[in-house]
């Protein structure tokens, strides 16, 4: 057998999202192939901190009532101080000692400082490689606006939308409310840059407004408002492949609301009543394949790599993209895993693929 290869995997970080990239490392640690991959984990804390975790499934399992978190332990992971070095070192009560080489690194982390391109561009700086999408589509997949430009750009339909910034909500409280007679009701009102629906509100009346707004400025200080489509809510996974090999997309899975006004956090991770997840979707196949290839273009619009989750309304005009996440949710309950596993794979050979395809396109520029 060869040598395994070291994977440091990162996740925690200072968004809401903490808990839910907690989780997703709980699923990962306990998939990884340990006959394939020596595993150092590395936990982000709320306040930015590196430490080294401990490698324990079980500690960062998804619990309704206790979500994981990142505590600090005293430790401090340091990075490698230039691009001509992989290694890794700790800081702890006993002094500083080497971690070893790392071969790749699997950034876990959702949400603002993880997913947003800062992260990412800290590894491109320092010459490690990592799974994933790069500086600019990491900054565009999470910024909810220019997704939406760039994807409308690409001839990629979306839901009509306005940007609100705080600035110009306080300068003029009423351009809010012009914005929402203009796309009308039902509407929803998102912070730009979160995700795992933080911040999210459906707005049924002029009323509720207001309170929308707040919830969703305390999360950033751009939001948009976007009009609210009938449709059937349906996601589906992008992985993309080797250098020279099409990008895939999985089969669907659908997002059935029924006792809910729509698919928020804690229908996601809590195991809240009113939802059910669908996968493979009851879908014709050429329903399935225009899905399918306009997830691609959607992946390719903005410069993705490695994975992608887009998410979709088919409406009664056809497929509307609603959100596409280069980081997607990767609890053994998620969408993407999900997805995947419909479509043949496994979770450990999910697994396995986002590294083998991040490290067969070191040197490729992509």
């Amino acid at each position: 057998m060869t040598d395994k290869l070291t994977v440091a995997l990162l996740f925690g970080g200072r968004s809401s999202e903490h808990s839910i990239s907690c989780a997703t490392a709980g699923g990962v640690l306990a998939a990884i192939d340990r006959d394939r991959y020596t595993v150092i984990p590395i936990g982000i804390t709320r306040e930015g901190a590196f430490i080294l975790e401990t490698d324990d499934p079980a500690k960062f399992a998804l619990n309704p009532n206790a979500m994981p978190e990142v505590v600090d332990n005293g430790t401090r992971v340091i990075w490698p101080d230039s691009a001509s070095s992989r290694t890794l070192q700790v800081t702890d009560a006993g002094g500083t000692r080497a971690l070893g080489d790392v071969d790749l690194v699997f950034p876990i982390v959702h949400g603002p400082f993880g997913e947003d391109g800062t992260l990412q561009g800290m590894l491109e700086l320092i010459g490690l490689p990592y799974v994933g999408s790069g500086v600019l589509a990491s900054a565009l997949g999470m910024d909810k606006h220019f997704t939406k430009t760039v994807l409308m750009q690409a001839g990629v339909p979306v839901a009509p939308w306005r940007t609100i910034t705080a600035d110009a909500h306080a300068s003029d409280p009423a351009l809010a409310e012009r914005a929402l007679a203009e796309l009308g009701l039902p509407a929803f009102v998102k912070p730009a840059r979160a995700g795992s629906s933080v911040g999210v509100s459906k707005v049924s009346t002029p009323s509720q407004l207001e309170a929308a707004l707040a919830t969703a400025f305390a999360e950033d200080h751009k939001v948009l408002i976007e009009s609210g489509l009938v449709g059937r809510e349906i996601e589906v996974a992008v992985l993309q492949d080797r250098p020279g090999q099409p990008t895939r997309a999985s089969v669907a899975g659908e997002v059935v609301v029924s006792g809910r006004d729509f698919y928020d956090f804690a229908a996601k991770y809590e195991g809240a009543a009113g939802i059910d997840l669908v996968c493979p979707a009851e879908l014709s196949a050429s329903e399935l394949a225009e899905m399918q290839a306009l997830a691609i273009h959607a992946f390719d619009a903005i410069g993705g790599a490695g994975l992608a989750r887009v998410d979709f309304f088919l409406t009664a005009d056809g497929w509307v993209v609603n959100e596409l996440n280069t980081m997607p949710g990767f609890t053994p309950i998620s969408m993407f895993p999900s997805c995947w596993l419909a479509s043949g794979y496994t979770y450990p050979q999910l697994i396995d693929e986002l590294i083998e395809v991040a490290l067969a396109r070191v040197g490729h520029g992509s």
